[in-house]
Formats: structure tokens, sequence, C-alpha cells
């Protein structure tokens, strides 16, 4: 497996990217840090998030500062409308600018994609685990959400077999990263959390995902749990790559809600098909 992402900074904007990605030169991607925005206090300064009472300026400030950066102005860019589903949207040119510049017409999307060049998908983190997808065989792109509820509804297989519904896609071409996202030693969970996770993994798996504490409490590791959905939905090992970053433990460089007690903006993941 592949890990890590490289940072970049343009146009005055830190980003992450992953070098799994960039080899193919088929997409644009990145996933935003606190860095280069406008907004401020505990906003500050890189907010994507418009709904939680950051200056809403600031916010289309923010994208405009990103879509320089990419290249890509917020015009082109389709969020998502998150609510912990394992939702899909297949995203058209019609949709060009909604949730950014535009009002978004559906709700309770945690999950985009595409086979259009040049339509930007965004979706929004504060410690959920972020998953981008390229097949560069078909051209096709998805970008998903996966916080715990998402990984016990497997938001990963749900993608990669709409992928396979929609486009055609092969398995075993599509290229996968797990994002930047709160890690296990981060993460502690409760006994109900526990086991929903019991109910959709094998015992055998139980070990390497949930590590009881005193309690009935749990250290919960979704970028294994992530990985595990993947790979059993017949992604290649070497098709996959982690960031291994965690936001908790950067909360200075990231926005984490956990070590935040909620008092964040929202990280993006940014994902195109280059024309």
């Amino acid at each position: 497996m592949e890990w890590g992402m490289k940072e970049q900074e343009k146009a005055g904007v830190t980003f992450l990217t992953f070098p799994l990605l960039e080899r193919e030169g088929m997409v644009t991607h990145a996933f935003s840090t606190r860095k280069g925005g406008v907004s401020k206090g505990m906003f500050a300064t890189m907010n994507f998030a418009g709904n939680r009472g950051d200056d809403p300026e600031h916010v289309r400030e923010n994208y405009r500062r990103m879509g320089t950066a990419l290249g890509v102005p917020p015009e082109q860019m389709v969020l998502s409308q998150q609510t912990h589903t394992t939702n899909l949207r297949i995203v058209t040119r019609e949709d060009a600018g909604k949730g950014v510049v535009r009002e978004r017409d559906y709700t309770d999307v945690d999950g985009l994609l595409t086979d259009e060049p040049g339509l930007m998908l965004v979706t929004s983190y504060a410690d959920c685990v972020p998953l981008f997808f390229l097949d560069p065989v078909k051209r096709v792109i998805a970008l998903s959400h996966s916080g715990w509820r998402g990984t016990v509804g497997r938001m990963g297989a749900v993608t990669v077999e709409r992928m396979q519904e929609v486009f055609g896609c092969e398995p075993g071409q599509i290229l996968a990263c797990i994002g930047p996202s709160i890690c296990q030693s981060c993460y502690e969970v409760s006994e109900d959390v526990a086991e929903e996770f019991r109910l959709v993994f094998p015992e055998t798996d139980w070990p390497e995902i949930l590590e009881e504490k005193p309690e009935k409490k749990y250290q919960l590791d979704l970028w294994n749990a992530n990985r595990k959905i993947l790979l059993s939905a017949g992604i290649r090992e070497d098709h996959l790559a982690s960031s291994g970053i965690c936001t908790c433990c950067h909360s200075d460089l990231l926005f984490s809600h956990r070590a935040t007690q909620g008092k964040r903006g929202n990280l993006g993941a940014f994902l195109m098909l280059n024309s």
C-alpha cells in the first residue's frame, strides 16, 4: 500500500494531494487545510462550512481562493449535502455550481460520481473519512464521505458498486484513497457504536478495528475498517492509498470536531477529471 500525501501551496493556499492520483495525470484533486482562507475565530482560516455560523462572504471567498489554487472557478464545483447516509448522486453538467454559487435541489447526498471532465466534486469533513476514487480506464471519478455510520453502511463498497452499475467500471482498475480523518488513538466510541461494527464485520476483523478499553469503551479504527471494505469490494492492494494523517492529532492544521468539541469549520475534499 502506498501511504502518505504531499503538502503543497499555490496562490497562498495550503492543501494536500495523493501521489497515487497525481501520477495518472488525469485529475485535479486536493484535501484542504486550515491555511489560506479569510475566515476568523474558530473558523480560521480556510473554512468551507456555510451552515456553522461563519460569515457567508468569507466562505464564498474561501471557495474562490481554493478555485484559484486549483485552476477551477467555483461555478464548476458541485457540493454534496451530507447527512451520514450512503446515498450517491451522479453529477452532470447541469449540476455545476450547486451548493457553492447556486442552491442545491437535492438533499441527503454523501457521495458524488461523474464521468464529466471539468466538474469539481466537493465533499466536507472534520474527522470523518474522505474516500477518493478514480477509474483511469473508464475515466470516472467519485468522492464519498464515510463517518462511522457511513463505514457501517460500507460506503466505500457502495461507491464502487455504483461505479460498476452506472459506468461499467471494473473494481480492479479503480484507484482509491483514504483521506485525512480521525485516527484510532483519538477516536473513542461507546458500546452501541462498537456493536454496529460487530454486526457488519466478520469476527476475525474485530481485533483490527476495535480496541477494547475499560468501562465498555473502544478505540475505533476507521482507516482500517474502510481499507477492509475497499479491498472486499475488489480494489487492489497496490491501487489503494491512505494519508495516515489524523485530523484530531493535527487540529492546528486541520479542522477536528472532536479536538474542538464541535467549535470548528469544515475541510474540503476536491476531485475533478481534467479535460
